[in-house]
């Protein structure tokens, strides 16, 4: 399993945050997802690559950075 701390500067509510955590269990249905709003980090830990779940969330409408 791998842990992603990721920052997406443009999550401003928790409604960003649910729709980020749905985009990664879309994936991966077992990660573990820690959205902050306020911070604007997202923890991911996932089996999956890293690169497809940076690509699930900016398909879900948000900015990754690393």
């Amino acid at each position: 399993m791998t842990t992603l701390n990721l920052t997406v500067p443009d999550m401003a509510c928790a409604a960003c945050a649910d729709t980020i955590t749905k985009a990664v269990k879309s994936l991966d249905s077992n990660a573990s997802i820690q959205a902050d709003p306020k911070t604007k980090q997202v923890a991911v830990a996932t089996t999956q690559n890293p690169e497809q779940i940076k690509q699930a969330i900016a398909n879900a409408g948000y900015t990754v950075q690393t």
